[in-house]
């Protein structure tokens, strides 16, 4: 099979090298990738908005299926471009990736389905909403409504907090033409955990799950980030955490998204919260995490090829997914200044001492070559990534991993799966 891939990230290059594990990818491409990518597959300079474009190469090339990992070309509609065109693609649809374009979609879905959640309020107007916020309880949480790069979510603990909030997403228009549109919600306090899922449009196979760490900083501080580490599997995530999630949550969002005309092919993301009543939906996506795939990924035993397959066909009920039974720590190794502002460029060293070496992983973010030298080009730059028997064993294998690289004003989290010294 010759596949396509679009992206590039982190989780773009997971995916490249899972894929690349497959006895049916005779030829991978990427579009437009990055450095470390080009290791498993042949990039290609289209951007991941250029659904045209990216039709037109996937016809002249005679793709046999295209993967998307971003969520910008999936709100936007790229598998209806490609289905129109009859390609066979990964994701859902434009009516179906809603549950992740509009968090006011994905709230009212919920409500109207009974799929657990914090109780919320939409606007339009950000009169309305500074009027509500005067008689709430705080700590309250402020979201913009569109795609904001996992960065459209402010925690406010205070009503002038949450008044400047406002003025910051429907004003000031920060976070773009997200904010046109807000949901502000009640606070949820507990364990965050992430859990992937596959979908065929009426069947859904859960991965292992995961946890995340959002903030710049060690100790959850700083700035809200596209995520700076993962873990995986969470020791939080019990038996009867999962049955509680199977039966309330899971399967209840597949089959509402059907029930509205908008079954969902794909990812689902669930961001949950376990909290004192039980888990509750924080939000959707609709696509794998990043840094979540590098994490559940490497733990994988299936041949992904044949479940991507399995979703487009809708005969994922005849697959069984499998996890080694140990597990994985992701170290994002960011550039100094992220996620505000910071220098590209820097040249990256140690690479070569992850070649041959089992459970120990480097997936490129933002890299790319120059005369024949991996430079940093972005924010977060790799993700570090070792296996190990458990949790604690990995996450020294992770941070010694991370000494084998590096590059100037490099940094990274100390604290990454801290929280399982608590279990």
């Amino acid at each position: 099979m010759k596949i396509l891939i679009v992206g590039s990230g982190g989780r773009e290059h997971a995916i490249a090298w899972k894929t690349a594990q497959s006895p049916k990818a005779e030829k991978i491409y990427c579009a437009p990738g990055n450095a470390g990518i080009e290791e498993y597959a042949e990039c290609v300079p289209i951007r991941a908005m250029e659904f045209e474009k990216l039709a037109v190469f996937a016809r002249e090339k005679e793709i046999d299926l295209t993967v998307v990992g971003m969520d910008d070309p999936l709100v936007g509609g790229i598998v209806d471009v490609f289905e129109r065109e009859g390609l066979r693609i990964f994701g859902p649809r434009r009516d179906a990736a809603i549950l992740e374009g509009s968090k006011a979609f994905s709230k009212d879905l919920m409500k109207k389905y009974g799929i657990p959640t914090a109780a919320y309020e939409n606007f339009d107007d950000p009169k309305e909403a500074l009027a509500y916020l005067e008689h709430a309880e705080f700590p309250i949480v402020l979201k913009a409504d569109g795609l904001a790069l996992g960065k459209g979510v402010l925690i406010c603990n205070t009503l002038e907090e949450a008044k400047e909030g406002v003025k910051t997403i429907m004003e000031d228009k920060q976070f773009g033409s997200a904010g046109n549109r807000m949901v502000i919600e009640e606070f949820m306090t507990g364990r965050e955990v992430s859990v992937l899922s596959f979908v065929d449009g009426k069947t859904i196979k859960c991965m292992t799950s995961a946890q995340d760490h959002k903030r710049a900083l060690d100790g959850d501080k700083g700035l809200n980030t596209g995520g700076m580490g993962t873990f995986s599997p969470s020791p939080f995530y019990t038996d009867e955490v999962d049955a509680f999630c199977k039966e309330h949550i899971y399967q209840a969002t597949v089959d509402a998204m059907a029930a509205e005309g908008r079954a969902f092919q794909g990812v689902i993301f669930f961001g949950l919260m376990l909290t004192e009543k039980g888990p509750r939906v924080l939000e959707y996506n609709a696509r794998f995490g990043d840094p979540e795939a590098q994490v559940v990924l490497t733990r994988m035993k299936n041949d992904i090829v044949e479940v991507f397959e399995a979703c487009v066909d809708g005969t994922l009920d005849q697959i069984d997914l499998e996890f080694e039974d140990n597990a994985a720590v992701c170290v994002v190794l960011a550039s100094g200044g992220y996620p505000v502002a910071y220098e590209k460029g820097y040249p990256i060293h140690g690479l070569e001492n992850f070649k041959g070496r089992d459970g120990y992983y480097v997936f490129h973010a933002g890299t790319k070559l120059v005369d024949g030298e991996f430079v940093t080009n972005g924010g977060r730059v790799l993700g570090v990534t070792a296996t190990g028997e458990d949790l604690k064993t990995a996450r020294a294998n992770a941070y010694e991993a991370v000494k084998l690289v590096g590059f100037e004003k490099a940094y990274c989290r100390g604290d990454i799966g801290k929280a399982i010294d608590e279990v």
